[in-house]
């Protein structure tokens, strides 16, 4: 069927979503522009900063997005394209924007608290203990599976021949293996990546402490990322991706110390100018394409190859295609940062609700790029490598897929648009270690403050708490492929996703509000990634994977122990004023 009727479908239901949806989600919520805003009452120059509506949504839009809603449509497609199309389309609006939204505004109602603060209020310290403990451990799970995928993407190579061009007839450096030309794609991006870090203190500078205008900001931006893929092109940087896992954890241990506004705000406003510029060319590709009669090439369904590489279509799809459809780690976002920066409650809404809905557009896009722009062949060649020798490299065959399709319908030269496909995966893997790290961060300083009466000083310490969790996502992302991180991490997400509408199913509840609008889509998700859980530990047995094996158990133990508190919740219905709640 031709692209036009997907893209335009989804895009059709998203507005409408939007325009209704959300707004009766606000009126169950109760939203109040009168209430004053966390970053305003305990604005603090640090974490708490009242910050312009647009930047905070550019913060926020990177920070969640990442490489998630590339990643996962990318592998996900392998099912079918049907099936990946349908569940971005009915999850993002039931359930990924109604998780965002009802968790950031919850997170500002109680003082831009975490959803594990929010769920010691509801569920008493034990749900703190529970939640803390699995968000930490999924956590690592996010940063390891991203700190893979960007040291191998970073290192990218492709034939020229695959490209249209040949060699002396490119703007790619290029490297001979065997006799084949490869370009190195990798290492541009690698260059560009490293020129927008070095300049975002520049620009913080420029908003926040010279109050810039914001057209001028957004002309900055622009420019800081263009001069970068050009710098990129002339001097590609190629490291050995070991020595890539250790540059991006030292960078993000130093990122997670420093004030919001100096690095973590305008490296997200500068990233997320390549990411607006991605989906508006890949719109324009695909109507241009879509008019002249271009159809979907990547099979309906192609469940034999999807059960054989990732398991049955249910659950196994559902958890792969994370961050377009529903993510937990968006709850982590919307509490640990953006909850402490938007400064009108009515915030919630515009920034949460539909932040998620242009996510969803950049997964449906990503699916059509795939489905219309690549050789299904060379996809899964490149995804889903026949030889074990061979790894995954899900980045690239997004990437290759959008140069083809910026080709066909702008005229772009292949290599450039493949170009610009990485780079608008690598910014944001970037941006999202920079908000997990420094969310681990929070974490950690919450849980030693909630066991320790006292804790002592270096237990406060950004460098302690972030150290962990920078070692931790070493450790693990170093010892396994990516593509063996990935389903976990899926879970994790999709579970943690879950135990968030339960927190504010259960919030509700002391509330005397409605709540199955939270609560269906919390069961359904419960259901799904416990029954992966299961399925992946005995995977995990089998192959004696033993750091996996640990990871899964603990997961299943914690869920199981937030659902049984909520499940008592629910039961004893103890319902306590609003006042009351917040002292709790």
């Amino acid at each position: 069927m031709n692209v036009l009727f997907y893209l335009g479908g989804a895009i059709i239901a998203f507005i409408i979503a939007s325009r209704f949806y959300a707004r009766y989600l606000a009126r169950k919520l109760g939203e109040d522009p009168g209430n004053p805003a966390p970053s305003v009452k305990f604005n603090d120059g640090r974490d708490y900063v009242p910050t312009k509506r647009y930047i905070v949504f550019a913060h926020h839009f990177s920070a969640i997005a990442g490489a998630g809603p590339i990643i996962g449509p990318t592998m996900a497609i392998l099912y079918g394209f049907l099936p990946a199309w349908l569940w971005i389309l009915f999850g993002g609006i039931f359930f990924g924007a109604v998780h965002d939204f009802t968790t950031l505004f919850v997170s500002m109602r109680e003082g831009g608290k975490s959803m594990a603060e929010v769920a010691r209020r509801t569920l008493g310290r034990t749900g703190f203990n529970l939640f803390i403990a699995f968000t930490i451990v999924m956590m690592v799970l996010v940063t390891s599976s991203f700190l893979s995928a960007t040291a191998i993407s970073l290192t990218s190579l492709w034939p020229l021949e695959k490209l249209g061009v040949t060699e002396g007839n490119t703007i790619l450096q290029t490297v001979t293996i065997d006799g084949t030309v490869y370009g190195k794609i990798g290492g541009i991006a690698s260059t560009s990546v490293i020129f927008i870090t070095f300049m975002s203190p520049f620009l913080g500078w420029l908003i926040y402490k010279k109050g810039m205008k914001t057209l001028i900001t957004y002309l900055i931006a622009a420019a800081i990322c263009v001069i970068s893929v050009f710098l990129g092109i002339a001097y590609p940087v190629m490291l050995d991706p070991t020595v890539w896992m250790i540059i991006i954890s030292v960078y993000v241990l130093i990122a997670a110390g420093t004030p919001v506004w100096f690095i973590l705000q305008p490296r997200d406003f500068i990233n997320v100018q390549i990411l607006y510029g991605g989906i508006l060319l890949m719109i324009t590709s695909l109507l241009i394409t879509g008019f002249s009669g271009t159809g979907v090439s990547a099979p309906d369904f192609n469940l034999q190859d999807g059960i054989k590489n990732l398991g049955l279509i249910w659950p196994m799809m559902f958890i792969t295609i994370a961050c377009g459809a529903i993510s937990g780690f968006h709850s982590l976002v919307a509490g640990g940062t953006t909850g402490k920066q938007l400064p009108k409650e009515t915030d919630a809404r515009k920034v949460g609700y539909n932040a998620m809905l242009l996510e969803s557009v950049l997964a449906v896009c990503v699916l059509l790029a795939i489905g219309a722009g690549l050789n299904f062949v060379d996809y899964k060649a490149i995804v889903w490598p026949a030889d074990p020798a061979v790894k995954s490299n899900p980045i690239l065959g997004f990437s290759l897929a959008a140069g083809h399709l910026f080709n066909t319908a702008l005229g772009i030269p292949a290599a450039l648009g493949t170009i610009f496909g990485i780079l608008l995966v690598e910014g944001f893997v970037i941006t999202t270690l920079d908000a997990a790290v420094r969310l681990n961060r929070y974490l950690f300083e919450e849980l030693w403050n909630v066991l320790l009466k006292n804790p002592p000083a270096f237990l406060k310490s950004y460098w302690f708490n972030a150290g962990i969790s920078v070692i931790l996502m070493w450790v693990l992302g170093y010892s396994n492929a990516f593509s063996a991180l990935w389903p976990i991490f899926g879970t994790a997400n999709q579970l943690l996703a879950a135990l968030g509408l339960l927190a504010v199913s259960s919030w509700l509840l002391v509330k005397g509000k409605k709540y199955s609008f939270a609560l269906i889509p919390a069961l359904f998700m419960i259901l799904t990634t416990i029954t992966s859980l299961l399925i992946l530990f005995a995977e995990y047995w089998s192959k004696k994977n033993y750091l996996l094996i640990m990871a899964d158990l603990l997961l299943l133990v914690l869920s199981a122990g937030v659902v049984i508190l909520v499940i008592r919740k629910f039961f004893n219905r103890e319902i306590k004023p609003e006042s009351k709640l917040q002292q709790a």
